[in-house]
Order: C-alpha cells, then sequence, then structure tokens
C-alpha cells in the first residue's frame, strides 16, 4: 500500500513565519522557570552545603575543589548529552512531535536524580548522582530550545529568547527563598525543586503541539552519524564557530563570577553568620536587572533587526563587575557588581540565543545543532567551579578568581565581531 502524500503546505523544516502566541510564550516561561530553579538553586546553595558537609574540615579549599570537580564530571556528560539529545530529536516520529517525548523524558529523569542527590552520604554518589541530574536538565533543556528555531519566527526570537534568560533569575531567587524561608532542609529543597520542575514544565508538554515527523521525511540513518553529525566545520559555517566561541567565553566568564558565590562570601568577605541571606539579598539585586535587561533588550534587538551590538556590550558589562569584585572585595561593592552582572547576562542571554538560532548550518537538524549550541551554556556552569577552585586554591584567595571572570567575558564580546550573516 502506497503512502499518502503530505499536504503540499506542510514541511517540518520550514522557517517559522506565524507568530507564537501570548499563551505559548507564558507555558514556555513556565516551564523555563521550573529547569532553571531545579538546576540553580542545587548549584548556589544544596550543592555546596552538601559536598561542604562531606568535604569540610580545617581547610576549606578543600571543599571547593571537590565541588569543582563534581561540577566538571557532570559537565562532561552535559558535552555529550546536549548534541546527542539534540540529534535524536530531529530523528524522532512520535505521534506526541519530535521534541515533546525529549523533554518529558529529561523532566522526569532530572527530578527524579535531585531526589536522590539528597539522599547521597558519599561524594561519589554526589558524583553520580548530580551527573545523572545534568543530563535529566540538558535532554529536557534541548528539547525546548530546538522548539524556537521550529515555531518562532525570526523577528519573534529576540523577545521569546528573553524567556528563556529571565525565568532564569527568577528561578534561583524563588528557589533559594523557598527553601530557605521554608526551612525545609538538604533533602527537603531537593524534593521541593524536583517536584516544582515536574509541576512547571508538564503544562508545556501538554498544551503546546509539536508537529510529527512522517517516518517518510526521516533522514536515512548510517552507523556512525550521531557522532560524525557532532563535527560542524568552522571553516564551511564560520558564523556557527564564532557565535559558539563567544558563548563559551562569556559563560565561563559568568560562571566564574557566579557559581563559587556562597563561597566567596563566607571565605573572601568573612561574612560566615549572614552568608545565606547575604547570598539571597545579592541574587534578588540580580534577579531584578537581569529580568529587566533580558525582556527589554530582547525585545529592542527584535525591532532594530540587529543582535551583536548587543551581545558584545552586555559581555563587557559583565566584564566589568568581574573587576569590582577583583578590586574591591567588599559585599557594598558586591551589590553594584550584582547590578551590572545582572543587565550585561540579561541582555547576553536574551539576544544571543536569538542569534544562536540564526547562524544554524542546516534546518533539518536544528535540535542537533542548537544542541552543540546549548553545550556553551551548560559545560562552562560544570567546568567553572572546578577551574575557579583551582585558582582560588592558587591564589590564596578569590581576586585571581574575578580577573580570569573579566578576561573571558571580554573575549567572549570580541569572538561575535566576525558573524558577518546576522547584523
Amino acid at each position: 500500500m502506497s503512502t499518502p502524500p503530505l499536504p503540499p503546505a506542510f514541511t517540518p523544516f520550514a522557517e517559522p513565519t506565524r507568530r507564537v502566541s501570548a499563551r505559548w510564550i507564558a507555558l514556555f516561561a513556565t516551564a523555563w522557570l521550573g529547569i532553571w530553579m531545579a538546576q540553580l538553586t542545587p548549584i548556589q546553595l544544596l550543592l555546596p552545603q552538601e559536598v561542604d558537609a562531606l568535604a569540610g574540615g580545617d581547610d576549606w579549599t578543600q571543599s571547593v575543589v571537590a565541588f569543582g570537580i563534581i561540577s566538571a564530571i557532570a559537565g562532561a556528560c552535559a558535552l555529550i548529552v546536549f548534541p546527542l539529545t539534540g540529534a535524536l530529536s530531529d530523528r524522532t516520529t512520535s505521534r506526541f512531535g519530535r521534541r515533546k517525548p525529549w523533554i518529558l523524558a529529561g523532566t522526569l529523569l532530572f527530578a527524579a536524580s535531585l531526589v536522590a542527590l539528597g539522599l547521597q552520604t558519599t561524594l561519589v554518589g554526589i558524583g553520580i548522582t548530580w551527573s545523572l541530574a545534568i543530563s535529566g536538565f540538558c535532554m529536557a533543556s534541548a528539547g525546548i530550545t530546538a522548539m524556537i528555531a521550529d515555531q518562532v519566527p525570526v523577528d519573534q526570537r529576540g523577545f521569546v529568547s528573553a524567556w528563556v534568560s529571565a525565568p532564569q533569575a527568577i528561578g534561583t531567587v524563588l528557589g533559594l527563598a523557598l527553601v530557605l524561608i521554608l526551612g525545609v532542609g538538604l533533602l527537603g529543597g531537593y524534593i521541593l525543586v524536583a517536584g516544582l520542575l515536574i509541576v512547571l514544565v508538564l503544562p508545556f508538554v501538554l498544551g503546546v503541539r509539536d508537529e510529527a515527523l512522517p517516518r517518510i521525511l526521516r533522514p536515512p540513518f548510517r552507523p556512525g552519524m550521531l557522532v560524525t553529525g557532532l563535527w560542524i566545520s568552522p571553516r564551511k559555517h564560520p558564523d556557527f564557530a564564532w557565535t559558539l566561541v563567544s558563548r563559551v567565553l562569556v559563560n565561563i566568564g559568568n560562571a566564574l563570577g557566579t557559581t563559587l558565590l556562597l563561597y566567596f562570601i563566607l571565605y573572601g568577605l568573612g561574612r560566615t553568620e549572614t552568608a545565606e541571606d547575604d547570598l539571597l539579598l545579592l541574587t534578588a539585586v540580580y534577579l531584578v536587572f537581569f529580568t529587566a535587561s533580558a525582556l527589554g533588550f530582547g525585545r529592542v534587538s527584535d525591532r532594530f533587526g540587529q543582535r551583536k551590538p548587543f551581545v558584545y556590550v552586555a559581555a563587557y558589562l559583565q566584564a566589568l563587575a568581574a573587576l569590582l569584585l577583583a578590586v574591591v572585595p567588599d559585599y557594598t561593592i558586591a551589590m553594584v557588581a550584582a547590578a551590572f552582572l545582572g543587565i550585561g547576562y540579561g541582555s547576553f542571554m536574551a539576544v544571543d540565543q536569538a542569534l544562536a538560532t540564526q547562524v544554524l548550518p542546516d534546518r533539518h537538524s536544528r535540535g542537533k545543532d542548537l544542541g552543540i549550541m546549548n553545550v556553551a551554556l551548560a559545560v562552562p556552569q560544570a567546568v567553572a567551579p572546578l577551574l575557579g577552585a583551582l585558582l582560588v586554591a592558587a591564589a590564596g584567595g578569590f581576586t585571581a578568581l574575578f580577573v580570569a571572570a573579566a578576561v573571558a567575558a571580554t573575549l567572549g564580546g570580541l569572538a561575535v565581531l566576525p558573524v558577518r550573516s546576522v547584523r
């Protein structure tokens, strides 16, 4: 029996032209709120506390290094899972769509791993369960990010991408506030963010349409394709390569300046009695400026049709924030730095995500290519704690850490200048 012909207007690979609705954006933002809360609350508070309880002692640098090693192992998992999930979702022919099965599977793995993480009593156990949690995070993020390229037209991507980044700051503050105010403890904190993850992602999975890929349109599979397809030639696709390099450097700069923030407050500023409250207040300042910057500059970049100027100015603002902390390690100055960092990183996250969707080499492999691009988001967050810990341990303080953050952000801003296909 012959396969019935497809409607002539349908193709899952066409550039989207219909603007997504406010409801779509609301569900999209809600899902990201759950994802970011579940990832960043452990990174900022729960995981350092858990590691410190097992590795801490007379030498606090041992705890910092242990946290860095665990984060680096998780980063290695992200390096594989992000592009692999994207590539597999490009070929998925489920009747529920290409992306949604992976979003749901990743969410459930993420949540289960977080609960298991709270039950660990060894550093090895923490390393394994956190790596599984990050793998779930990558699966969910890869699927939902690909839906931007699948469904959002170019002239709306800056604003929609802002709703990837704005919930990042909101989720961090909300997660920290809930854990600290409710006083649920370590295991309770992990259970809380795992539950909220499922509750906030499910409405997007159930309420947003995801076009199914007909089997007849699925690309042929050859052994080794998933591995060889992960290489994208910088010579053939220089704009993709420069955007990737810029993303890696800027995100390393941001991660160096933020992932060891609790340790900086505790041991760099000596504010041991108020460290948790200080962290919450700094994060709240960051939240206000990050959210306003992401939503404002994302929309402005759509209106003017430009991405690059916003990206490199954002990178330089992050560098300025890091230099302030390096030169004047003071809590009041840290509040000012948090504002600059929020403005810079908020603008970068919104506009750079839109830029990334416009330099993809092949519309047939959007999920895989955006998975590679998203490595530049997850891996720096995982590797920076180890790099930062080594810098702190070697220098005996945090100045070198913040100088390195400023250098990385500055170089990331410069790296976007050679991009030619997008203004």
